[in-house]
């Protein structure tokens, strides 16, 4: 008995849920069933018939279909729509007002002059030396600064537009030359220790016999001091030799004449050769040595060159 009660309501419930969709789909959201049922031009005859039939067979059984509106649901907020309603026309107003405003204007991008480069005002040929002086000429039409690469706070020098300058440079392995907005850079060559040569500028010494008092009268010697910068050398020689000079060639070279220089007279002659009577060579010769030395007073180079006299006798 319990199933059969159990499969009549589940038959019930179906047909029930069948009819809830048919009248939806007839009536849309208006469910008034009674009205469904009264409505002649809604549905087939036939249909609603069947229906009404259905409708009041449910009833008998004791269901119900009102569908009442619970009353419990919020009340409409006017307040908050008022105030839609103003925001909504006041966004009106703005998007108004941005249509009348004049289109932004496209910013136009600087224009930038190309710089004019200026030529190297110093002598890409010119040639800068470690631990001494040394002269620039700018030839530019702007001021030329030098500076130390290491200490960019102050220039070396500041040459004005077509004048020269002197200055001196230290350890520099270059230095920056810097005119306008533009620099370069040059080479800062070690400065070479000096150079000395010594030529024999006579025969005399060639000839069997070898007499001190021609070679006291004559220069036998020529010798050459050879440096970027010979005005900071310091120059000394030793031995019994007299020394005239210096006086410079065409290239600037310190140039130095050198004589014998041992007696005066022959009792001279024999109270040297009392005293260095050794210094005589197998062959019969007597032998002196002389030397030439050369001290940079920058750098501190130091450099010494010598060579020898030979002779026999006094004189003839």
């Amino acid at each position: 008995m319990i199933n059969k009660n159990r499969d009549s309501k589940f038959v019930i419930y179906q047909v029930l849920y069948i009819f809830v969709i048919t009248v939806l789909a007839l009536k849309g959201a208006d469910l008034d069933l009674r009205r469904v049922a009264l409505e002649e031009e809604t549905v087939d005859k036939k249909v609603r018939d069947s229906l009404v039939t259905l409708i009041d067979s449910l009833y008998a059984l004791g269901l119900k279909f009102d569908i009442k509106i619970d009353q419990n649901l919020p009340v409409e907020n006017e307040e908050l729509k008022k105030k839609l309603a103003s925001l909504n026309e006041k966004l009106q107003q703005v998007q108004t007002k941005l249509q009348e405003l004049p289109p932004p204007k496209e910013e136009e991008e600087p224009v930038v002059e190309e710089q004019t480069l200026m030529p190297m005002p110093i002598s890409n040929k010119q040639t800068f030396i470690q631990y001494t002086w040394n002269v620039a000429s700018n030839t530019g039409s702007v001021p030329v600064e030098i500076y130390d690469p290491r200490d960019r706070s102050k220039p070396i020098i500041v040459i004005p537009a077509g004048q020269e300058r002197k200055f001196d440079l230290t350890d520099q392995s270059e230095v920056i030359v810097k005119f306008g907005s533009q620099e370069d850079r040059i080479k800062v060559v070690p400065n070479k220790p000096p150079e000395i040569k010594i030529e024999k500028v006579t025969t005399k010494m060639n000839a069997r016999d070898i007499y001190v008092q021609e070679l006291q009268r004559i220069t036998v010697f020529k010798v050459t001091v050879i440096d970027n910068r010979p005005d900071q050398l310091k120059i000394t020689w030793n031995g019994p030799i007299s020394v005239s000079g210096p006086v410079k060639d065409s290239n600037g070279n310190l140039i130095y004449n050198v004589s014998l220089k041992i007696a005066s007279t022959l009792s001279a002659f024999d109270d040297w050769l009392d005293k260095n009577g050794n210094l005589r060579e197998s062959d019969g010769r007597y032998k002196v040595n002389f030397f030439f030395t050369a001290v940079d007073d920058r750098t501190k180079d130091r450099v010494q060159v010598g060579d020898s006299f030979f002779f026999t006798d006094f004189s003839k």
